[in-house]
């Protein structure tokens, strides 16, 4: 909850999968901080209902579009402990700043001991050469709220000169329009 609080008092939106665990506790802190709190939900056989504490729902049936979504209204991303699917999430993130299909926003791995295997199989693959020893340098692990939050003000707010303005047009294409309703956002 602290996280989504202190991200959405940075001024961002909270965009999380939308579903239960930590990523209601981020909507939740969002929210409770007077933030906006967005869920790109996803249909699954099992779990995942959109949690309660979400301004504004899409659901999606395929990752991809899921993906696409997160990707195209981020400035920043943080993860937490999480499963495939955050590993998912996190190596498309990695995967576009790396190759340059977006811009290097930052990308915060907040819990440094459940992150640490992690951390040492990229050190392993820069050794082995199988990435550059700068792709490191794409993530910030820490347990420091401060440090992560200051991190998300110079490498996105400051970085990109982000201000408040108006949100991108919704896209039918994505899913983020209701069908038959010209120019609603998808609830």
């Amino acid at each position: 909850m602290e996280v989504g609080s202190r991200v959405s008092r940075l001024g961002f939106t909270v965009m999380t999968g939308g579903g239960p665990g930590l990523m209601e506790a981020a909507n939740r802190g969002a929210r409770d901080a007077g933030g906006r709190s967005v869920g790109c939900n996803i249909i699954l056989p099992q779990e995942q209902d959109p949690n309660p504490y979400l301004d504004c729902v899409v659901t999606c049936r395929h990752f991809f579009v899921r993906k696409v979504l997160l990707f195209k209204y981020s400035y920043g991303f943080v993860a937490l402990p999480g499963g495939i699917g955050t590993m998912d999430e996190l190596f498309e993130a990695l995967t576009l700043i790396q190759t340059r299909k977006v811009e290097h926003f930052p990308v915060v791995l907040i819990g440094a001991e459940y992150w640490q295997p992690l951390v040492a199989l990229l050190d392993r693959m820069a050794i082995e050469g199988t990435i550059a020893r700068a792709d490191l340098d794409l993530l910030l692990v820490t347990d420091d709220l401060d440090q992560a939050m200051r991190h998300l003000e110079v490498q996105a707010i400051e970085h990109f000169g982000l201000r408040e303005r108006p949100l991108p047009k919704p896209s039918r294409w994505l899913g983020e329009l209701q069908p038959g309703v010209r120019g609603t956002p998808h609830r």
